[in-house]
């Protein structure tokens, strides 16, 4: 039978059948990336994991990489929401925006290894469409960053302060990265402190200089 026939079945249709195998494929995925790594997690890996055959792996996906680039996606969605929802939940103090966005990023990720490992280390060097899928989401965890603080950060050129959440951003990923790998192991609190007192204190300082710098040279 056709799925496109428009047959029911358990009182699901082609359509509802479908996206629920998709779903299944993307847990896999995760599961599979996560924990064995993309190099090692082949389709019939996946498949498998899915309780599913190849075939209804290709009606949903075109290769691996196109399954990996989703799952990346579906993570990210949901570290992009407990940031959001964080920094919402925290008033209008910036440093206290970014304390609380700091923390659920770091928690949210480490929260499950699978995610951890594919946002941190499966991602990074697949192929040139996933590298710069990867560097558009930090670009855009960057613009996000910069418009929270740009009420203090005075007439601190975009570019200027761009740079330097950018440093924030890669920071961070880099400490994530090395918890993941097991190579260093520090508390959310302590990161979180850490990462702002540098953040908060760089920029605060900045700001002044560019402004200085700004008079010193109509003076001239």
């Amino acid at each position: 039978m056709r799925a496109g026939d428009g047959r029911r079945y358990g009182g699901r249709d082609a359509r509802q059948r479908q996206v629920e195998r998709r779903g299944r494929l993307i847990d896999a995925g995760l599961d599979a990336f996560g924990r064995d790594g993309y190099a090692a997690s082949s389709v019939d890996l996946v498949c498998e994991r899915a309780g599913l055959t190849k075939r209804y792996f290709y009606e949903s996906f075109s290769d691996r990489e196109r399954l990996l680039a989703t799952v990346f996606d579906q993570q990210i969605a949901v570290v992009r929401a407990a940031v959001a929802d964080a920094v919402a939940d925290a008033g209008e103090v910036v440093e206290d925006k970014i304390r609380a966005g700091l923390t659920a990023l770091i928690d949210t990720i480490g929260a499950d290894p699978r995610r951890a490992r594919v946002l941190l280390i499966e991602i990074v060097g697949v192929s040139p469409a996933l590298e710069a899928r990867r560097r558009e989401v930090m670009h855009q965890f960057v613009d996000y960053i910069a418009a929270l603080v740009r009420a203090e950060a005075g007439r601190l050129p975009a570019d200027i302060l761009g740079i330097g959440v950018m440093v924030l951003v890669g920071g961070v990923t880099e400490v994530l990265v090395d918890q993941t790998l097991g190579h260093r192991r520090a508390s959310t609190a302590d990161l979180v402190e850490i990462i702002t007192a540098l953040f908060m204190g760089g920029y605060r300082a900045l700001a002044p200089r560019r402004e200085q710098a700004g008079k010193t040279t109509q003076v001239t």
